[in-house]
């Protein structure tokens, strides 16, 4: 593999706190730079990425939010703008104490917290509607996927088979849910009529996260095992497309935003560092290669080929060439 793939990070930003998890927002928030959100062991801080130069990110923190215990996830609301006056700062955390918190800020003094009870053991990954942001969906190793509503209410649960590792919303049908499970299906479902209608099977365990493609949604990405897995879910239910990505097993995937083609692994913390991978469908190679002290979390940036892992108290950022 040639070396010049191998690329220390682009940009790094110091925190006071090991970072477990963080979350470029996806939504135009009305302003020309990006929202960030990390997790700790206590707090949630909530921030503003600009480029200043192509060497030079600039990180500009607009408020914490002391959560008092671990936060596990991290999903953005569409509701949160800039642009208002004042301005709506919207987002939902799972932590380690099982329960989902919506949090809704101005910035200034108002600052409100609904706790959502119900799951019964670890919450894995959670998503807000994306069209209006006034349901959130989450998933835990209590073999359920449950939907929200802004109050605070449980609406609708699916039993799951296997702990429930990842969620995704359809970008434009907001009836369309997808859910992957730590056994290897992912799961299709219609809210309306509450059944399934497609799945996909991974052919290995265990899929620790998997993601759906939303700028071509009939591309969905997993990692199971060590390996990444691809399906076109028009053409079958088993992957098109798989190929050994870690050593050790893997941790994360995501797709970008910017690119249908591109995608991001990480693997396992390991004692020192965690490695990112950065794949792109035509390519048999990873086109970038990175790594990050005892990293956790990935995200990438809403219109940019940038991507973002946590780590001890720092965030490292990846640019990738397209």
């Amino acid at each position: 593999m040639p070396d010049e793939t191998v690329r220390s990070a682009s940009y790094t930003v110091s925190c006071e706190d090991y970072v477990h998890v963080v979350e470029f927002s996806p939504f135009d928030c009305g302003s020309p730079a990006s929202l960030l959100a990390y997790g700790g062991n206590q707090y949630v801080v909530v921030g503003t990425c600009r480029f200043k130069s192509a060497n030079l990110l600039e990180f500009t923190s607009l408020q914490v939010f002391m959560h008092g215990v671990r936060v596990d996830a991290i999903a953005w609301s569409p509701e949160t703008r800039l642009d208002k006056l004042p301005p709506v700062i919207r987002f939902c955390t799972a932590a380690a104490d099982r329960k989902v918190r919506l949090w809704t800020s101005d910035l200034q003094n108002n600052c409100d917290v609904k706790v959502m009870e119900g799951h019964t053991s670890y919450i894995n990954h959670l998503v807000f509607e994306p069209a209006e942001g006034k349901q959130i969906a989450s998933v835990s190793d209590d073999h359920t996927c449950r939907v929200w509503n802004l109050d605070g209410n449980e609406t609708i649960s699916f039993r799951l088979r296997s702990p429930g590792v990842s969620v995704c919303w359809h970008p434009e049908d907001i009836c369309k849910l997808m859910v992957a499970e730590k056994k290897g299906t992912i799961r299709f479902y219609d809210l309306v009529t509450q059944h399934a209608i497609l799945s996909l099977d991974s052919g290995q365990v265990p899929l620790m996260s998997a993601d759906w493609c939303l700028t071509n949604t009939i591309k969905v990405g997993a990692v199971v095992a060590n390996e990444w897995v691809i399906w076109d879910i028009t053409r079958s239910s088993y992957p098109l497309e798989k190929r050994p990505a870690h050593v050790d097993k893997a941790r994360h995937f995501r797709w970008s935003r910017a690119n249908e083609n591109l995608f991001a692994t990480t693997g396992y913390p390991g004692k020192i560092n965690s490695q990112l991978l950065v794949h792109h469908l035509g390519h048999p190679q990873p086109v970038m290669i990175g790594s990050a002290c005892v990293g956790a979390g990935l995200s990438w940036h809403r219109t940019l080929p940038l991507c973002v892992i946590g780590g001890d108290r720092k965030l490292f950022f990846w640019m990738t060439e397209m």
